[in-house]
């Protein structure tokens, strides 16, 4: 591998969390993953949004921020390298879409004081999916906490990060086309996702279709 942190982020539902791990194990990596499923906010924000998004964000950043403080600061000998299934900016990105302009303002001081201590990652890879297929991953995995989500929430928070994608001048960043990819099932288009991350890229951003 020729990065020694790699982020893995997608929209809900892209297959994030099952790549980094796959990719983990295969290169014997150290794996970061959001601990997502113990926030108490996340039910109660798919059901009303308006009140509970706030104190969603405030908590999803702290607990991001701590867990990324704690696993880069120190060096694990016995592993290849680093991968994360989240970037500490998504934090930022899903609150520009369900917070007031006030709160986002008061939240964006927040995340600029904390964000100077973490290390970017060397690679950052987006996984794309059409929203259809993001809401009928969402529904084969059954989480009944997501199943409030709407098709117009997916779609804000991948036009989201699109506008943050276009912003970067400085991150290396990968975005590949996977509406055609089962990796989790599939061997070989897993081994065909594997080898397009593993190749050398410059900074700046790269959009892969593996079928072009």
């Amino acid at each position: 591998m020729n990065y020694n942190y790699i982020a893995i982020e997608g929209t809900i539902g892209a297959g994030k969390t099952s790549l980094a791990m796959m990719l983990a194990e295969e290169f014997n990596a150290r794996l970061i993953p959001e601990q997502f499923e113990d926030n108490d906010f996340l039910p109660k924000f798919y059901k009303d949004p308006s009140k509970y998004a706030f104190p969603l964000e405030l908590s999803f950043l702290a607990s991001r921020f701590q867990q990324l403080k704690n696993e880069l600061s120190v060096n694990d000998l016995f592993k290849s390298f680093t991968i994360s299934d989240y970037f500490i900016n998504k934090s930022l990105i899903f609150a520009r879409q369900t917070l007031a302009d006030d709160e986002y303002a008061l939240y964006s001081k927040l995340f600029s004081i904390i964000n100077l201590s973490l290390p970017r990652p060397d690679l950052l890879v987006y996984l794309y999916l059409s929203v259809d297929q993001l809401r009928s991953n969402i529904l084969k995995r059954g989480r009944p906490y997501e199943l409030d989500i709407k098709n117009e929430y997916l779609t804000k928070i991948q036009s989201g990060y699109f506008e943050y994608i276009r912003q970067q001048t400085d991150t290396r960043i990968l975005i590949i086309d996977t509406s055609k990819l089962d990796f989790v099932s599939d061997p070989l288009h897993y081994k065909l996702i594997k080898s397009i991350i593993m190749r050398e890229y410059p900074v700046g951003t790269h959009t892969i279709d593996p079928f072009i």
